[in-house]
């Protein structure tokens, strides 16, 4: 008999073994989709993953725990191609092994949803009209012509629809033109009748109505490789020394903000394309797709294609089974789940902002590292090359650099020679005690955006933190609102009318009064972008647009936003850390950072090279055409040093600060780090087991264990969290070190009293 173990996207370890009934076993093949049952009621979509036949083992029954379990028949067998390419699922495998998390996890994160549900995915049709197979002649068209003679607007009908498709031609059962397919909406618009009159024709039997798939696809638009422009002699050398073919090593293309990094990606692609193989294209932002779209479009047409969560779930369906198809495309431009599309020959992986946190996967498992995936992708498909592109890069990045792993490939000038931004940093905290700041706002920075809007330029405005305000207080009592169901705040939104917690998105109304104390003496402590754009508003300023997770939630948001900058219809942008990410405006002169003090008092070690990353990045949509631009840096602790380090542009020096501090205090690049979190909705079972597991963690691996510790934010949808740090030395059997945690990890879950617990690792955490 013939068994397959199948993947379902279910988060338990292993896979799950059926038997093959007799009349599907010429349909099963390796990584096609099966429908199985599941319990007694439930079924599932699934993947084989292997197929094998008969043995001692496997009989109509075998013994599980002691106890006999019936090894059940697959229902159907949904594709009749391989929707999996064999290296994906060495991906997959490699991903659940690291990341140390159920291969089903893997499968839920890499499938599009229309694809692993019997139901889930349906073509978009388009109706169309025929004759009916009896009247497919010369001599059958002539009766129902006659039986029509009084009925006229049905006749009118059908001699449009015989001239349309070419049938008023017919001689015996031949047109004497190719047959043309009408659609019914063609059909009623040129005959000027209404549907029931199509419906009396396919009534008498004369017309039928059929579907055809349509696309959901655009991939109509021509490829202009006369668009490309010509590298300067700085992108031109950087160019050739990427494609140096003396070496696969993956390269890091370090260069300053409006270097041009991206025409140097176009003729990469350009090239890869001529030589024909495809090209994979990461960004860390939807945001930024919307720009590069438009650039590499021009160029590229429709063998570009774009994948992301804003694109429906049939559209994503439809792009993955493109490119398993015939024609697929040579060039796929998207954020991390990109990663997961089938590629049958892949030449390039370009990660853009390499450095960028986006990239890693935070909620649900698996917990990836976009980077991660890319660089063992190349590896395993082989000459694949890989190209890590940044003003910032990230610590490991160009650690990897400095020891050899990578190829360090630089762009130190921007684009015409054109000037970096100058940097003014501001002391606020003395200009508060001045009392000159008005409200968020130094007079320098006012002054500035004043000045650039008169010359017709426009501001960016960066703010890291969404909504109107984080906190209101009741100045009498001390009241702060707090989700009930996570250990936060919560933050107003005033256009809606509300504060929402923005963990599990609990609402409550903005209260009047403090409910406490009944106190009107409610204030408002901090500023979000929200407010922001309020108070500029009061202050005269028009024309602003705000970019953020609020504004941003529907499919074309950004597209809108940005285009109406790009424009000049708003002139000045407030946003949060999405403006930060390699947006290009010609026409921004002044770049305002509120406060750039919260990125540097996170509670992690990546804290300052985030700050510096960021502040640089935004800094960088300053001045990229034209005159030189001006940052104005507001900040309450200006002898920082990350600050001088932002003036001068200076990431050596940053980089061998951090390096220093990192291998004094066993971080990465000189650790690997692997967070472990419970979860418990009674929090002294968390703190049990959380103390037991890091008990016997510190049995196998000794000091390298920290904790277990409330992270900052240690309840969040009534689930209580503790959390537990392990930090690995490089060189350490990471093989074995896995095999331990799983084995932990499962024997505190087979305590009944952890029965409902969750557990899970985070490796190489961001």
């Amino acid at each position: 008999m013939m068994y397959v173990d199948v993947i379902l996207p279910l988060g338990y370890e292993g896979v799950f073994t059926y038997s093959v009934p007799e009349h599907l076993e010429k349909s099963v093949r390796e990584f096609v989709r099966v429908t199985v049952p599941l319990g007694k009621t439930k079924k599932y979509t699934g993947i084989i993953a292997k197929i094998h036949c008969d043995t001692d083992t496997f009989k109509n029954k075998r013994k599980e725990n002691g106890e006999e379990i019936e090894i059940k028949d697959i229902l159907e067998v949904q594709d009749k191609e391989a929707i999996l390419l064999p290296y994906q699922y060495r991906l997959w495998q490699w991903i659940s092994d690291y990341y140390l998390c159920p291969l089903g996890d893997v499968f839920r994160a890499a499938i599009p949803a229309g694809m692993k549900q019997e139901d889930g995915y349906s073509a978009k049709t388009e109706t169309y009209i025929r004759l009916t197979e009896p009247y497919r002649n010369e001599a059958s068209l002539h009766v129902a012509i006659n039986m029509l003679r009084k009925a006229t607007k049905q006749l009118e009908a059908l001699n449009t629809y015989l001239f349309l498709s070419n049938y008023d031609s017919i001689n015996g059962c031949e047109t004497e033109e190719e047959v043309v397919e009408i659609t019914r909406e063609e059909l009623t618009n040129s005959a000027k009748c209404s549907s029931s009159i199509i419906k009396a024709l396919i009534d008498r039997g004369i017309l039928e109505v059929y579907e055809v798939p349509v696309c959901r696809l655009n991939d109509s638009l021509a490829e202009n490789r006369e668009n490309i422009r010509p590298l300067s002699l700085s992108q031109q050398k950087a160019y050739e020394e990427i494609s140096d073919n003396s070496s696969q090593q993956p390269v890091l293309l370090k260069g300053v903000t409006g270097s041009g990094k991206t025409e140097v990606y176009i003729h990469l692609i350009k090239k890869c394309i001529d030589e024909g193989k495809q090209v994979l294209y990461l960004l860390p932002e939807i945001a930024l797709t919307v720009q590069i779209t438009k650039r590499l479009q021009r160029v590229f047409g429709s063998r570009m294609g774009i994948y992301h969560s804003r694109y429906s779930d049939s559209e994503r369906v439809e792009i993955w089974q493109k490119q398993l198809s015939e024609s697929p495309y040579d060039v796929i431009l998207g954020a991390r789940s990109a990663i997961f599309l089938p590629f049958q020959r892949l030449g390039l992986i370009i990660i853009d902002e390499e450095h960028d946190t986006s990239f890693k996967q935070q909620d649900p498992a698996p917990r990836y590292h976009a980077r991660s995936l890319a660089l063992m992708m190349a590896a395993m498909l082989k000459n694949v090359r890989v190209v890590l592109g940044t003003a910032t890069p990230s610590v490991e990045s160009f650690f990897n650099v400095t020891s050899g792993k990578y190829r360090l490939v630089e762009l130190t000038e921007r684009y015409q020679g054109l000037q970096l931004p100058e940097t003014k940093i501001i002391d606020i905290a003395d200009l508060q005690r001045r009392k000159m700041m008005q409200g968020p706002f130094s007079p320098q920075l006012l002054s500035a955006m004043r000045n650039a809007l008169e010359k017709g330029k426009q501001v960016i405005l960066f703010q890291n933190r969404r909504g109107f305000v984080p906190i209101i207080e009741c100045h009498e009592c001390g009241w702060i609102p707090k989700c009930k169901n996570c250990d936060v705040t919560l933050t107003m939104h005033k256009t809606a009318g509300i504060m929402t917690c923005h963990y599990c998105g609990f609402t409550y109304p903005i209260p009047p009064k403090c409910p406490s104390c009944f106190s009107e003496s409610i204030r408002e402590r901090g500023y979000g972008t929200e407010k922001l754009e309020e108070y500029l508003s009061n202050l005269g300023f028009r024309n602003i647009a705000r970019m953020d997770l609020d504004t941003t939630r529907t499919k074309n948001a950004y597209e809108r936003i940005i285009q109406e900058f790009s424009e000049g219809k708003s002139q000045i942008l407030i946003g949060t850390q999405m403006v930060t990410k390699g947006l290009d405006f010609a026409n921004v002169s002044v770049v305002g950072i509120i406060n750039a003090d919260s990125m540097l008092n996170m509670s992690d070690f990546r804290a300052y090279e985030y700050a510096f990353q960021m502040l640089c990045q935004v800094s960088g949509r300053a001045g990229r055409t034209g005159e030189r631009g001006l940052v104005i840096l507001q900040t309450r602790h200006s002898d920082e040093p990350v600050f001088k380090q932002i003036i001068k542009n200076d990431y050596n020096t940053f980089f061998q600060e951090q390096y220093e501090e990192r291998r004094a205090f066993n971080y990465p690049p000189f650790t690997r780090v692997i967070y472990v979190f419970l979860r418990h909705s009674k929090e002294v079972f968390t703190e049990n087991a959380a103390i037991e597991m890091s008990g016997r963690l510190k049995t196998v691996f000794g000091s390298r264990v920290l904790g277990p510790d409330r992270p900052y934010v240690a309840r969040v949808k009534n689930q209580f969290i503790r959390k537990i740090v392990i930090k690995l030395e490089v060189g350490i059997d990471l093989k074995k070190a896995k095999e331990y945690l799983r084995k932990i990890k499962d024997d505190i879950l087979s305590d009944k009293r952890y029965a409902s617990m969750q557990i899970y690792y985070d490796v190489d955490p961001q």
